[in-house]
C-alpha cells in the first residue's frame, strides 16, 4: 500500500473522533468568544502544526502560537542541529521558564502537539497549562501509551490533557515498509496533526459564527475582494488581544505606570 493510501486511512479514521473534536472546538470557541486566547505549543516537528495554525491564510486572531527557536532545529549538525534540540526537548525544567512569560490563564485553551507525548517539553507544557487552569487539548498518538513514560513525574501528555485528540499514527510514525530496508519510511504524524488543527479551526469558527462572533481572519492577498491593509488589521487585532491577556496576567506591582 502506498503512503497516500495509508495517510487517507488515518485521515478518514479521524471521523470516529467527532465527539472529541467537538469538545475541543467548544472549549476553543468559548475562550475566543470571551476575549481569551487559544495557545498553541509544540517542539521539533510539532512546531509545524503550530505555525500552520496562525498566522496562516484562513486562520484568525485569538490563536496564539508559542514558538521557542531553541525548541526547533534549523540545521542537521552543529549549531541549531537536531542533537542539541533533542537534548533540550528532553531536559526537565526548561519549558516552565519559557512559558512563564506567556499569558496563559484560566479561561484560555492550550493546545499541545506531540506525536510521542513523552518528552519533557510537551509533558511540562501540559502541566503548566493545568496549573494555570487553562483547558489543555493534546493532539497526539495514543499508540504511544503502550510505551513507558520517560518524564520523572511518570506522566505523559495524554495523562495531563483534558481533551485528547488521537492522530492514530503508529508509534514508529513512518508508514511504508520497503522490501530490503530494515526500517519503515515516510512519516505521517505532522501531516495528520496539521489536519486535526485545521479541523478545529473550521469547527471553532462555525461555533463562533453561531454566537454571532466573527474574528479578524488572515486572508491570501490573492483572494477576491481582499483590501490591501486587511492583514494589517488582523495583526493589529491579534496584538490587542494578546496585550489584554498580558495585562490580565501581569502582577500589579510589575506593571509599568508609564
Amino acid at each position: 500500500m502506498t503512503f497516500l493510501a495509508r495517510l487517507r486511512r488515518l485521515l478518514e479514521a479521524l471521523d470516529d473522533q467527532d465527539a472529541t473534536l467537538a469538545a475541543a472546538a467548544d472549549a476553543m470557541s468559548g475562550a475566543l468568544a470571551g476575549d481569551r486566547l487559544v495557545h498553541l505549543f509544540g517542539s521539533g516537528h510539532s512546531v509545524i502544526p503550530v505555525m500552520e495554525a496562525f498566522p496562516r491564510y484562513g486562520s484568525y486572531a485569538g490563536l496564539h502560537p508559542l514558538l521557542d527557536p531553541r525548541l526547533m532545529w534549523w540545521n542537521v549538525l552543529g549549531p541549531g542541529g537536531v542533537r542539541e534540540f533533542h537534548w533540550l526537548e528532553q531536559a526537565e525544567g526548561y519549558v516552565e521558564h519559557f512559558l512563564a512569560h506567556r499569558p496563559i490563564a484560566a479561561g484560555d485553551v492550550l493546545v499541545v502537539f506531540s506525536h510521542g507525548g513523552r518528552n519533557a517539553a510537551p509533558v511540562e507544557a501540559a502541566a503548566y497549562g493545568r496549573q494555570r487552569q487553562a483547558v489543555v487539548v493534546a493532539i497526539t498518538s495514543t499508540h504511544n501509551l503502550d510505551r513507558p513514560a520517560t518524564h520523572s513525574s511518570g506522566q505523559r501528555l495524554a495523562d495531563l490533557a483534558d481533551i485528547v485528540v488521537d492522530t492514530g499514527v503508529p508509534a514508529a510514525d513512518a508508514l511504508v515498509e520497503v522490501p530490503g530496508w530494515d526500517n519503515t519510511v515516510a512519516g505521517a504524524s505532522t501531516i495528520v496533526a496539521c489536519a486535526c488543527m485545521n479541523e478545529l479551526i473550521a469547527r471553532t469558527a462555525t461555533r463562533l459564527a453561531e454566537r454571532g462572533v466573527e474574528l479578524p481572519t488572515f486572508v491570501s492577498p490573492t483572494a477576491s475582494g481582499a483590501a490591501a491593509d486587511h492583514n494589517d488589521r488582523v495583526f493589529a487585532a491579534y496584538h490587542d488581544r494578546v496585550l489584554r491577556a498580558q495585562l490580565r496576567t501581569t502582577p500589579v506591582d510589575h506593571v509599568d505606570p508609564q
